[in-house]
C-alpha cells in the first residue's frame, strides 16, 4: 500500500482525553476514532491489527478443536428470562423494543442463546462434547467507559461455550481451552499469565483469567517469577493424544494471584524471595466452569447411556480480540510510539523513500515494493514529500517491525539503511541482503 494513497490520519498532539499509552498511541496512530463515548469506529490501520489478532484467535480455537459459528448481536429478552437474568443483570444491558413492541437486547454475552441453540439440536451423549465459539461485537453500557479499547462499551469479543456428559468430560475440555489460550497469546506476541478467579457459587478450581503484566494493569499482581520464563507448549501439541492435564497442572503450580485472590502468607511461605514478582497486570482473557446453571434453567438435556435425561455440563471461554490491540500496546511501545509483534502488525514493513520525486531513488523504491509484494510481505510505501523527519516519526509511531529506508545518497554507495523497530538496531547493507533479511 502506497502512503500518499492510505487513510492513516495522524496527529501530532495528544487528545486531551487520552489517558494511558494504548488510547493516546491508538488516536494518534489513526487507529480509530471514537463516534460516541465508549464507541469507536476502527480506521485502516487499526482494523487490519484488530483482523490479524482474530485470525490468530480463529486459528488457535480450530485447532483446539472448538467450531465456529455466527450469533446475532440483537437477542430476545424471552431467552434471558428463561435463564432468569434478564431482570438481574443490571444497567449495563441495552435494552431495546421493536416496532411490533418485542423486547430485545444488544447481547452483553451468549451463554443464553448458545444454549437454546444447542438443546434444540442434540439429544444424545453420543453427540459430546462439542465446543462451538463465534467472534462477535458486544455491548456493555458501561457507566464510565474509558481507556479507550480496554474499556469501552463495544467490544469485539471470542467467546466459546463447551457441552460435556459430565464433570470429567468437562474437565478435559476446560484444559484444552487452557493449553488452547496459553498457545494463543504467545502468537501474539504476550506473556500472559493463568490466575485462579472465583468460581462463584460452582465452586472447584475450573476458572482462570489470563492477565499480561503491564505498568497501567488494572489488577495488582503476585507470581512466581518462573510463570514469565516457562515454554509454551509448541507447533508440535498434540491436543488428541497429549496431556493436556498435565500442562495444566504445571502451569497452576506455581504461585500467581490477582490482588483479589492474593494471599500474602502463601505467597511468602511458596515463594523464594528471589523468585516473588509483585507488579500490574491486564486481563486479556478468561475461561469458565458453570455446570449445569444454564441447562437447567433452559432444558438443555441429553439422554445419558442408560437412557436418563441429564442436563449437560457447560463451560464458558473468552478473550477480548478488541480489547487485545490495545493491551499489546500497553506491554509493547515507547516514546516514540507502538512496537507491533510482527504476527500482529498491520504491515510488516515500512518502506521509507527520502527523496520522492528522484529518478533512481523512486525507481529503487519501486523495485523493493514490488519484490516484498511478489513475496508475500506486507508493505507500507511512503512516498510522500514529507521531510525525512516527519516520515521517521511516523514510521516510529505506527510501530512496524522494519523500516527500510532508501535515499540517493546510501544509493550511491550501493547501501539502504535496514531498522528493526522493536531493538532500535540500524544496518547499512545492499538492497538484496535487507530483502533477503525481511523475506527470510
Amino acid at each position: 500500500m502506497r502512503l500518499s494513497q492510505y487513510f492513516l490520519p495522524v496527529l501530532k498532539e495528544t487528545p486531551a482525553e487520552a489517558q494511558i499509552a494504548s488510547h493516546r498511541l491508538m488516536l494518534r496512530a489513526g487507529m480509530v476514532r471514537q463516534t460516541s463515548a465508549g464507541i469507536y469506529a476502527w480506521l485502516p490501520l487499526g482494523l487490519a491489527v484488530l483482523r490479524n489478532i482474530e485470525a490468530i484467535v480463529r486459528e488457535e480455537q480450530n485447532r483446539a478443536g472448538a467450531q465456529e459459528l455466527l450469533m446475532p448481536t440483537l437477542q430476545s429478552a424471552d431467552l434471558w428470562r428463561k435463564s432468569g437474568r434478564y431482570d438481574s443483570y443490571g444497567k449495563e444491558m441495552l435494552r431495546i423494543t421493536d416496532r411490533h413492541e418485542r423486547e430485545m437486547l444488544y447481547g452483553p454475552t451468549n451463554e443464553e442463546m448458545i444454549t437454546d441453540i444447542f438443546a434444540g439440536s442434540v439429544r444424545s451423549y453420543r453427540d459430546l462434547p462439542r465446543n462451538l465459539y463465534h467472534i462477535q461485537w458486544k455491548f456493555r453500557d458501561e457507566i464510565r467507559p474509558r481507556f479507550g479499547v480496554m474499556r469501552g462499551r463495544e467490544f469485539l469479543m471470542k467467546d466459546a461455550y463447551s457441552f460435556d456428559l459430565d464433570v470429567e468430560g468437562a474437565r478435559r475440555s476446560y484444559n484444552r481451552m487452557f493449553v488452547s489460550y496459553l498457545r494463543t497469546y504467545a502468537r501474539l506476541g504476550l506473556r500472559a499469565i493463568p490466575m485462579a478467579a472465583d468460581t462463584g457459587p460452582i465452586g472447584g478450581d475450573m476458572s482462570h483469567e489470563f492477565l499480561i503484566l503491564a505498568e497501567t494493569g488494572e489488577s495488582g499482581v503476585f507470581l512466581h517469577r518462573d510463570l514469565i520464563d516457562m515454554a509454551v507448549p509448541g507447533d508440535d501439541l498434540n491436543f488428541e493424544t497429549d496431556d493436556l492435564a498435565a500442562i495444566q497442572q504445571q502451569w497452576t503450580g506455581l504461585y500467581a494471584a490477582t490482588d483479589e485472590k492474593h494471599d500474602e502468607a502463601r505467597f511468602n511461605a511458596e515463594v523464594p524471595e528471589e523468585k516473588r514478582v509483585a507488579a500490574r497486570g491486564i486481563e486479556v482473557g478468561h475461561i469458565f466452569f458453570f455446570g449445569t446453571k444454564y441447562s437447567e434453567a433452559m432444558a438443555c438435556q441429553v439422554t445419558g447411556p442408560d437412557g436418563a435425561l441429564v442436563p449437560v455440563q457447560m463451560g464458558s471461554y473468552g478473550i477480548g480480540v478488541s480489547r487485545l490491540v490495545g493491551a499489546i500496546i500497553e506491554a509493547s511501545h515507547d516514546e516514540n510510539g507502538i512496537i507491533w509483534p510482527e504476527s500482529v502488525a498491520p504491515f510488516r514493513v515500512g518502506l521509507i523513500n527520502l527523496k520522492t520525486g528522484d529518478a533512481e531513488t523512486d525507481a529503487a523504491c519501486a523495485d523493493i515494493y514490488q519484490k516484498l509484494m511478489n513475496a508475500g510481505v506486507t508493505v507500507l510505501y511512503d512516498d510522500t514529500d514529507e521531510r525525512a523527519g516527519a516520515k521517521f516519526s511516523t514510521m516510529d509511531l505506527i510501530g512496524l517491525p522494519w523500516q527500510l529506508i532508501v535515499g540517493p545518497r546510501g544509493l550511491k554507495n550501493g547501501v539502504v539503511e535496514l531498522k528493526n523497530r522493536a531493538s532500535g538496531e540500524r544496518a547499512e547493507i545492499s538492497a538484496e541482503a535487507a530483502l533477503a533479511r525481511i523475506i527470510g
